[in-house]
């Protein structure tokens, strides 16, 4: 059996000043950190005795978001850029209301791309495949990512064996600090036993 614990990184800053998140590299918030803390507790009583196997996204609000779960478990992350946030182009470092003031195209299909060097829903899926591919048939049977919302919505759809087409029209999506639980049983089903469990930063 397989169990692939997803994290979503905790409060950033960009959560409390109205700015766009992406690629621009925000830290966390003073809450940020102690939601941190608290997934980590929580995570260290779970998973006592058990071989983990911990993957972040490079950008310092996830990276944080791990470091501070990997001192409670023992584990250092290993930082993959391709668990990066969607990069949304020339809006990064603007606000989230300059972003829809100036947008170019309004994102309608996985190919839509709201700037001309952004990255669209099926860039960021082709990007995440390949280590999508590589942790599935990897022999670690506990494996902890940090990522970001729109990734991790990307990868739920992944190992639900839907298509990318799917976010078209529907997607699971979760919310910052949230802790989702997906399993490969021994027979090869996927399972969803928790998604975006906010319980664990309390």
């Amino acid at each position: 059996m397989k169990k692939i614990i997803t994290v979503q990184h905790t409060q950033s800053i960009h959560h409390t000043n109205g700015m766009v998140g992406s690629w621009t590299d925000w830290e966390l918030s003073e809450l940020g950190v102690k939601q941190a803390h608290k997934i980590g507790e929580n995570l260290k009583e779970e998973l006592k005795n058990q071989k983990i196997k911990m993957y972040s996204s490079d950008l310092t609000r996830a990276k944080q978001t791990a470091e501070i779960v990997g001192q409670h478990i023992e584990v250092t992350p290993i930082l993959k850029k391709e668990l990066r946030e969607r990069n949304l182009g020339k809006c990064c470092g603007k606000s989230v209301k300059w972003l829809k003031e100036n947008v170019e195209v309004q994102e309608k299909t996985v190919d839509d791309r709201l700037f001309s060097d952004a990255e669209s829903r099926r860039d960021e899926w082709n990007r995440l495949e390949p280590f999508f591919t590589e942790i599935m048939q990897s022999e670690d049977e506990v494996i902890i990512i940090v990522s970001h919302g729109d990734l991790l919505s990307v990868f739920n759809t992944m190992f639900l064996g839907l298509e990318i087409e799917v976010l078209n029209k529907a997607e699971v999506f979760g919310l910052a600090g949230g802790v989702s639980y997906l399993i490969l049983n021994d027979s090869g089903k996927r399972l969803i036993r928790k998604m975006s469990d906010m319980s664990y930063i309390k």
